[in-house]
């Protein structure tokens, strides 16, 4: 929706488990010296100011960075998030919080690029100051990333994360998250995707991790952080979920080890729990 601003919800719990994921993924495919890209369907503003603005009228950034930012016993794959986070925090206090593309852009190298989409006619703007010096490396587009997708797939270099996190307030977004995703697959069969998704009361939420398991049969990780219980009201988030076609053979392992922390560190009673499910080749 165009109203969504995403730095009301900056550094929150969902956001360590997306970017931590992130982080992760990019190191995998940077391990091999061809290039790949990374492609962001909804990219937002690209880096978030946590004590001005939009941020501070929720400060949900406590609940999620800021449990972590001064923690010396991270396990590994926490430690290497939060070492990109403090990238933009140099003086050593949370000020800035790094989206994808940031995180995306810091873990390039030379030979990589970058393609991001964002439909909100401001926060493209935002990015586009943000990236006004990458040159080619990084090509923005003001539009819709469901669509605009299907122009870049396959890659030239055949190696792409692909990161499909719409903010799901239009209910829609599950249907044509599903419709990308599968799409994407036909165009793109050997590249990862990632998908973001909110756990919140609503139906097309609860059934749609069962749905993102059919679009391809195995190679695929579905990875789960809840941290409360449901809302009475039935609004707000309580969790989130990223799942994974064509993951690194390695991540289902250390997620196993890196989400009971997560849980002890961002719970907030005991509805907190996580899940790691993989179907591998």
């Amino acid at each position: 929706m165009l109203s969504y601003r995403h730095a009301f919800h900056a550094g929150n719990h969902a956001d360590v488990l997306k970017h931590a994921v992130v982080v992760q993924l990019l190191h995998y495919l940077g391990k091999k010296d061809k290039a790949y890209w990374y492609i962001d369907t909804h990219a937002g503003a690209g880096a978030y100011a946590l004590q001005e603005g939009y941020a501070t009228q929720t400060a949900e950034f406590e609940t999620g960075i800021g449990k972590l930012w001064s923690r010396t016993d991270l396990p590994p794959v926490l430690a290497e998030y939060v070492d990109e986070v403090a990238a933009l925090n140099p003086d050593g206090e949370l000020r800035f919080y790094p989206g994808s593309p940031y995180l995306a852009w810091r873990l390039m190298r030379e030979q990589d690029r970058m393609r991001l989409f964002e439909l909100h006619s401001t926060e493209i703007e935002v990015l586009r100051q943000r990236f006004r010096d990458a040159g080619r490396r990084a090509m923005l587009y003001a539009g819709d990333g469901f669509e605009g997708i299907k122009a870049l797939l396959p890659p030239p270099p055949r190696r792409a994360l692909v990161l499909i996190d719409p903010s799901f307030e239009d209910k829609r977004d599950y249907a044509r998250t599903l419709t990308c995703l599968a799409e994407s697959i036909e165009r793109f069969a050997t590249g990862t995707y990632a998908v973001w998704y909110p756990q919140v009361t609503r139906p097309e939420s609860q059934r749609f991790p069962e749905q993102l398991k059919r679009v391809q049969e195995k190679n695929w990780l579905h990875l789960t952080l809840t941290v409360g219980d449901p809302p009475e009201d039935g609004f707000g988030l309580f969790g989130s979920g990223m799942f994974i076609l064509n993951p690194p053979y390695t991540l289902a392992a250390s997620m196993r080890e890196t989400l009971p922390w997560l849980v002890d560190a961002l719970g907030q009673g005991r509805s907190a729990q996580f899940k790691v499910e993989y179907r591998g080749d």
